[in-house]
Order: structure tokens, then sequence, then C-alpha cells
């Protein structure tokens, strides 16, 4: 307790004296007082409802108490300044004072003698909650320094447990005195005491410098974790690296936290001294927060739990039940690029997502929609991922050749401090309840494309690494953009050859896009007109802000929509569903007859569902909680442009064929053969030259190649440039 030997007058501060009456620097709040009013607050702190919500809070939990500022603040106003400004000094006030108040509460037991007895209470950790808003990461500085801040991101490494001393017990090696000192909270350490205050008697040894040896079974501790906490990538500017802080949480706040979680956090911004190599540098030390309150934020939206004015809410509600509300959203998705309309449709069902379920058994089913957009260079595929990235509440875009398996998942990195191993969550997990864009898909690495195959179907990530077994979420959409093996569609080849990817990871997409350039003459024009329209008004464009109002609006409803509607299927939209499937596998079973060749995309049950998904995601945009036939009909029509057709496209070469054009692909063959020897390589290029110059049809020769291929006689190298001849 402060102030006793100042020279002032002090008195009991009781009911019959006024306020302020001795007490000379009104402003000023001993830690008496201060503990007296914190005890106040706990007990007689009503709610809205007339309850006394901290006192019963205290009771059903006795370990740990949430308070919000904002009723301190109504409580008194100076408190809670206090504690704003130095949190250090009375939060332990605080949970004294509920400790106190906890005793006080607690009824007396009966103890082993049979005699009434006092309970035994622990300590009350305090943990602090706040409406107000976050801070941002980068604009925390030296003015902040030993205050209260609130901050928000995403967790991405969290360390293991380890035990803090609050208090360490000291013997004197020499005269084995006991000495208890405190130890500062946070990353912070005990001051040892340089010499030992014990008088030596006449012919004692006197006891030397540095004589407290630690007796560590005799300390108190607390567990303690280091979390590191890194910028939600919306608050990124563009072109920086996301910034991070360290966090210590301790007490009952550890292991509360998996990598990947969006947080909120209050805490003190203090700083350590970070190893025994810097002491040289003693005034320079690294910051880091010490959580006194945190929250995890809704999945959906990483500023907090999501916000809607009335007249949010009304504008949206009014929206959903305009007749032209689903045309409407899908000509607000990437309005710079012209035409594609299914693939908008596509993209609007992906933003909005299906609904999530868990059944009985614990199973989960997911809700996200996978779409790939395949085909042609220059046909808008990185434009429209960069569009969905904008709009998307939560996005993280990727490129396939700069991203590993590690990087889309999860890294177990090891720690320079400790040298021990933590995880560090990749692209999928950050974008949790979000999309991921993964551009030029088909240029990955097929080790590194399996590492998605988890998350893209089960919507976790699973890792096994350097001693860490555990499972990370990553309830994400993907959209993927590639482009066939040959840099272009080919008509000419089968759709197994054009779609150059396995059927596992096709399965899992819910559409498939095959976008082509075609040639013709009217659209081109029109295409052409759009583009130099759009060029000509991007500088007017530039200036006016109604375009990023249009975004922000579509973000908004998008995220109004996720968190409002769970839309589920009506009866009888289930019963045409079920027939429709069921026809749809007899049509590519009798396909797959004809043709002697399974189609190149698999229609599996996983396909189902997906139409299910785009059925709930089409109810979901107008705000409907049942998906009725006609968003099944949409549904079905949206799923027949997409994967049906890729399933169906590419030439079938046993039907087309004349008896004149086997001939010539006969000689064609004898030809290639000819010129390679079995084991030899050359360039298709080179071969395809040679034989049109003795007067053969190059498409001939191609489809030569093509059937020498399906019978394993050749084998294409090096990106399809290179034959090799097998047999």
């Amino acid at each position: 307790m402060s102030g006793w030997d100042e020279g002032a007058v002090f008195y009991s501060d009781q009911a019959q004296f006024p306020r302020g009456g001795g007490d000379p620097d009104q402003s000023s709040l001993t830690n008496h007082t201060a503990l007296r009013k914190f005890k106040e607050f706990i007990r007689g702190f009503n709610g809205d409802k007339g309850d006394f919500p901290y006192r019963e809070s205290l009771v059903h939990n006795p370990e740990h108490l949430t308070v919000a500022m904002e009723d301190l603040d109504a409580f008194d106003a100076v408190l809670s300044d206090k504690i704003r400004k130095s949190p250090a000094d009375y939060l332990p006030l605080f949970e004294t004072a509920a400790a106190e108040v906890l005793a006080s509460i607690r009824s007396k037991v009966e103890g082993d003698m049979g005699q009434m007895e006092e309970p035994v209470t622990g300590e009350v950790q305090i943990l602090l909650s706040s409406k107000e808003n976050c801070v941002s990461m980068r604009s925390i500085g030296a003015e902040f320094m030993s205050k209260l801040v609130k901050i928000a991101g995403i967790v991405i490494a969290a360390s293991r447990v380890k035990a803090k001393a609050t208090y360490v017990t000291l013997m004197c090696k020499n005269c084995k005195s006991i000495r208890i000192v405190p130890c500062r909270p946070g990353l912070g350490g005990a001051i040892v005491p340089r010499s030992c205050d014990h008088v030596p008697q006449p012919g004692e040894e006197p006891c030397p410098v540095d004589p407290w040896i630690v007796a560590p079974d005799k300390s108190k501790y607390v567990d303690l974790q280091t979390l590191k906490l890194q910028e939600n990538p919306e608050d990124v500017p563009t072109g920086e690296l996301p910034r991070n802080v360290l966090l210590s949480v301790d007490r009952h706040l550890v292991q509360t936290i998996v990598p990947g979680t969006r947080l909120t956090v209050m805490g003190i911004y203090s700083v350590y001294q970070a190893s025994a190599a810097q002491k040289s540098s003693v005034g320079v030390k690294q910051p880091y927060i010490r959580v006194v309150g945190l929250e995890q934020t809704r999945e959906t939206n990483s500023t907090g739990p999501s916000t809607f004015t009335l007249d949010e809410e009304l504008e949206f509600k009014e929206f959903a039940q305009r007749p032209d509300a689903y045309v409407k959203i899908c000509s607000m998705i990437a309005p710079s690029i012209y035409g594609h309309v299914d693939v908008k449709k596509a993209l609007a069902c992906l933003l909005f997502g299906g609904s999530k379920k868990r059944l009985p058994d614990g199973v989960r089913l997911r809700g996200d929609i996978h779409v790939l957009l395949l085909g042609d260079p220059s046909t808008a595929k990185s434009q429209f991922l960069k569009f969905v990235e904008k709009t998307a509440p939560i996005a993280v875009y990727t490129s396939g050749k700069g991203s590993s398996a590690a990087g889309l998942t999860a890294s177990v990195i090891r720690d320079s401090s400790s040298r021990e191993f933590y995880l560090e969550g990749g692209a999928m997990v950050l974008a949790d309840g979000g999309v991921v864009c993964i551009d030029e898909f088909d240029k990955m690495r097929p080790e590194d494309r399996v590492a998605i195959h988890e998350a893209m179907e089960q919507q976790t990530i699973s890792i096994a690494k350097a001693g860490i077994t555990t499972v990370l979420n990553s309830r994400t959409s993907v959209l993927a953009a590639a482009n066939p093996p040959s840099g272009r569609y080919d008509d000419l080849k089968t759709a197994q050859e054009n779609i150059d990817l396995q059927t596992t990871i096709l399965s899992r997409f819910d559409l498939i896009f095959i976008v082509k350039d075609i040639r013709m003459y009217e659209q081109d024009k029109r295409i052409a007109s759009h583009i130099i329209k759009v060029h000509a008004s991007g500088a007017a464009a530039s200036k006016s802000t109604d375009v990023t109002e249009g975004e922000n609006w579509l973000k908004r409803y998008i995220e109004y929509c996720r968190l409002t509607c769970q839309p589920r299927l009506s009866e009888k939209a289930s019963e045409m569903l079920q027939n429709k499937y069921v026809e749809i596998r007899q049509k590519m079973r009798q396909q797959a007859h004809e043709t002697g060749k399974s189609a190149a995309v698999p229609i599996t049950v996983r396909q189902l569902e997906a139409i299910i998904r785009l059925s709930e995601s089409l109810a979901k945009m107008r705000l409907t909680l049942v998906a009725t036939q006609e968003h099944v009909e949409e549904a079905f029509r949206l799923f027949n442009v997409s994967t049906m057709d890729a399933a169906r496209s590419g030439i079938n070469e046993h039907l087309n064929l004349t008896p004149e054009m086997a001939n010539e692909i006969k000689q064609a063959e004898s030809q290639i053969k000819r010129r390679m020897g079995i084991g030899s390589h050359m360039s298709e290029r080179r071969l395809i030259d040679q034989l049109t110059r003795m007067g053969m049809n190059e498409s001939i020769v191609r489809r030569a190649l093509l059937i020498m291929h399906q019978r394993d006689e050749v084998e294409y190298k090096r990106e399809r440039h290179v034959i090799v001849r097998k047999a």
C-alpha cells in the first residue's frame, strides 16, 4: 500500500464523511480504495436484467471471470481509466478482490474433524473484453507501452506449454536462510538480489556475493504459452509482408487456441529481453503482448462478430425479394469481363456456398463449392480469380508453380530461441471459412497437388511431422484455373488428354468449366469493342467510387447471407434430384459402353452432393430457407453446361473414321515406325514436318500418333514436345 509515509492526513473512508473530504489529491486512487471499489463492482454491479452477473458468474465458475470494460466504465470511470492506462498495477488488485469476494460468498464447508471451516479459494483469473475498435498492428508503437491494447489477427503458430514461476524460492548457500522473490508476469524474469542480508555472528563466515540458489520444487508456477499472431490477410497493404506479433497467454487461456484461428485480443503491450546474445544493447527490447482476454471471431468474418445495421438488414431482405435478384448478383460478378455468363453464375454460387451439416454420428458434410476453370490462354481465367479474391470475405491467392505442399497446408518450423518445433498454417488453413484461389493448377507438382485432396473433401488437414501429430481445420472453397497440357484446348484430342488431371482430384470439383477461345467473327467484334470501351473509360472510372461501393455492397451481402441463412432441400426437390441423378448415371454408362472407354470426368455420388450444394447456394442468394424445384433445375442446368459438357467433350475417334482415313492413318503409322527405332526419341514438331513434306495431312499424322499413344506404342516426354517409341 503506497502513500502511508507521504505526510498527508488519512481517514477511514466511511459513509459519514463526504467524498473527497480529507484526500489531498482527489484523482489519486490508492491501492486500498481501488481494491474496495473492485470488490463493490463484483458484488454489486447490476446487469440489464436487474441481476448480479459477475457475482453469479463467480459462483458458477470460480476459476476465471470475464469482465466487460463497458460495465466497468458505467460503474466507475476513474477505475476503468486506471486499468486502461496502467493495467499491470491494477489487474492484480482486481484478481485479489475477486478471490476475496469469492471467499466471502462461499458457505463454510465441513472439515475432516467435523467442524465447520472456511473453504479454500484459489486464485481467480480476470479476463477483460471490450466492444471498442481494434488497433492496427502496424500502428502500435512506443506510446502504447504498458497500456491496454486491442488487436485482431490470425494465429499462425502456437508453442508448447511451459511452466512459469510466479514466486521463486531462493536459499543462501552459506547460511541456508530462505527468501521468496516475486516474478514479473508475462515473459519477464525474477530479479535476484546480489547479497544476503543475514548478519554474521562473531567467528561466522560472512555470506559471499551472489549467494542465492533457486529451489525449484518450493517455487510456485503457472502455465504459459506463446502464440504468434499475424495480421488478417485483408488488412495487409498491397505488396507488403504481413506483420506478426508475439502473444503470451497464461493459466486458463493456455491451449484454447489452435493455429488458423481468428482472434480479437485484449492485452498489455510490454517488452522482454530477447536473448543472451543481445545483452550488450541493454536499452533495446523486443515487444510482445501479454493477453488479458481473447475472443475467437466467427468463421465468416474477421472483424469480430458481424454487426449489420437495421437499415442494411432491411435493404438486404428487400433486395432478396426482388424477382431478378439472382440475375443482378451475377451481373455484379466481374462486370469488366465480357460474356462467360455461366462461369459468373458458378462463381456466385461459390461465393455464397451451400449449407454445412453435422450428422448425429459426428460426420461433417461440407457446404463449400469447388470450381475448376480449364481452358485456353487469354480467356480471363486469372481475372476471375483476382475478382473472387477481392470480393470474398476471406480469400488467399496462390499460384501453382510457386506453392509447395507445405505452403498450402501447414509447415513445421523450429523456433530460433527455444529450438523446439511448432506448426505454422499455410494458405488452406489461413483461408478457413473463405476461398483459396489457385492459379496455374496444372503446373503444380503432382505430389503437392495430393496435399489438397483431404482439404477439399474432409475439410481438415492432418499432419504428422517432427513429433507433431495434429488436425487443422480448412473449411475453404477452392477455385482453380488450369491450362490443358499442350497450352491450348485441342479438339482433335480426347477429353482425357486435354484434361491432364487425375480422376481423384477431378471428382472433388463440383463444377468443371472448359473455357474455349472460339474464333467467331461476330463474337470477336463484340469482345474487341467491349475491351476497347473498358480501356477508354478506365481513366474516368478510376476517379468515380461507385465501383468500389458496389463491390463492398456485394461483400456485405455475401457475409450477411452466409451468416443468417442455412437452406435445406424441400421434399419435391429431393425426389426430382434422385431421378435426375439416376438418369445421368444411366447416360454415362451407355456412353462408356458405346465408346468402350470411361468418361474423362467421372460422375459419382460427389457430383450428386455438388448439385445439392448448388441448389442450397441458389436458395441462399434469395435468403429463402428451403431450396425448391426451380433452384434444383438451375443447379442441374449449371452442372450440365460445365461438368457434363467436359465429360462429353473431345473426339470419338472410333465413330467418324472413313475407310480412306483409316488407310491413311495406317500409312502414317508405318512411316513413323520406319523413322523411329524402338527406344529412340524425336521432337514431335520435326517428325510432323518430315511427314507433311511427303504430302501427308498434319491432322492425320497427329491422329496416328494419338492412336499409337493409346496403344502404348509411343510416349510423350517434356510437356509433349518429345516422342519416345516404346514398342
